[in-house]
């Protein structure tokens, strides 16, 4: 019998630790799924992109600072600086003086012009992240139909078609892989132009 390869997974195994504990008991908007879900097939996407581990363990905690008590410190004391800066990447900012609903416009935005200019590993991860909600997207779509757009904090459906076909934009020096080809299919069945 042939002995199977090794490798130290130790980033991966201690991402998805602090993730599943950031993420525990919380399930997916409009359904019963585990929000860690989400995270674990970013990472999966990710995988199929790179098989760089500090990018595959920022892409299980790319929700961690947003949707969780983990703080970017937590993520660099535990996986490191590179993991911590992939995560900061991917992490929305709140706008002062506004709130997270009347915000919408400005933070998709600023996620657009950065991506654009960012690096390809934190397009990777966010690609890993933007592939996984756009599946989950025409699912419930097939499902729910418009009522789907109810379940956001933005429920008018030709502002997530603006976001989603600013990503794709965004995310185009990406387009040599599966995973960007995937997700501009899927942007344009969602979002037909």
């Amino acid at each position: 019998m042939k002995k199977e390869k090794t490798i130290d997974t130790h980033i991966i195994d201690g991402a998805i630790r602090l993730a599943t504990k950031a993420h525990e008991g919380v399930v997916r908007k409009g359904g019963s799924i585990p929000y860690i879900v989400h995270p674990m097939e970013a990472m999966v996407i990710v995988s199929t992109i790179t098989d760089d581990q500090e990018v595959m363990a920022a892409a299980v905690l790319h929700d961690a600072v947003e949707d969780s008590d983990v703080t970017i410190e937590d993520i660099r004391s535990n996986l490191g600086t590179r993991v911590a800066d992939l995560v900061s990447a991917e992490t929305d900012s709140e706008v002062p003086g506004l709130t997270h609903i009347e915000s919408w416009q400005h933070r998709k935005q600023t996620t657009i012009d950065r991506l654009s200019a960012a690096s390809r590993d934190v397009q990777i991860v966010a690609l890993g992240d933007k592939l996984s909600n756009i599946r989950a997207m025409l699912r419930d779509y097939h499902r729910l139909g418009d009522s789907l757009w109810q379940r956001f904090n933005e429920k008018n459906v030709d502002r997530h078609a603006w976001y989603y076909h600013q990503l794709v934009k965004s995310l185009a020096s990406l387009s040599d892989t599966d995973a960007y080809q995937e997700f501009a299919n899927l942007v344009e069945q969602v979002f037909p132009t």
